[in-house]
């Protein structure tokens, strides 16, 4: 299993591929929802299986000097296996390489343990965003 960032088209495609079947497929979120005005100032992040077939993806971008993780999705055959978190330390690591100091994002509320195990804490109340509630958590990076 590899974690890449996205730097040819292909690569970027493949990202879109992952989360097109996530979050529009899968969870009925409206594909002009999912494709947004951010798509090209984020840095795009595939997780590749040993096949090198992609099976995850995300990406991250700086809102008011503060990282931002989002998008973050696994195939649902290859959940439950760490690689959600494989995926979200390598964002991490480019944020800290980065030099953020600290990183959010907005999870779906079923995903929050998740993200607690990951050091992320809760630091707002429930939200709707495409019709799944959600709440933002943010993490402090040690350097």
């Amino acid at each position: 299993m590899e974690v890449i960032i996205a730097q040819q088209e292909k690569q970027l495609k493949d990202a879109l591929k992952v989360r097109h079947i996530v979050f529009v497929e899968e969870q009925k979120v409206p594909l002009e929802e999912e494709i947004d005005q951010y798509e090209d100032e984020s840095t795009h992040f595939v997780l590749y299986n040993n096949q090198k077939e992609p099976i995850g993806a995300g990406r991250f971008r700086e809102v008011d000097g503060v990282g931002k993780i989002e998008r973050i999705c696994v195939l649902p055959s290859y959940r439950k296996r760490g690689l959600g978190e494989l995926l979200m330390e390598k964002i991490i690591e480019f944020a800290k390489e980065n030099h953020f100091s600290k990183v959010k994002l907005n999870s779906q509320t079923h995903a929050i343990p998740f993200y607690e195990k990951l050091g992320f804490t809760v630091v707002s109340d429930e939200f709707m965003d495409a019709g799944i509630p959600h709440k933002t958590m943010e993490r402090s990076l040690s350097k």
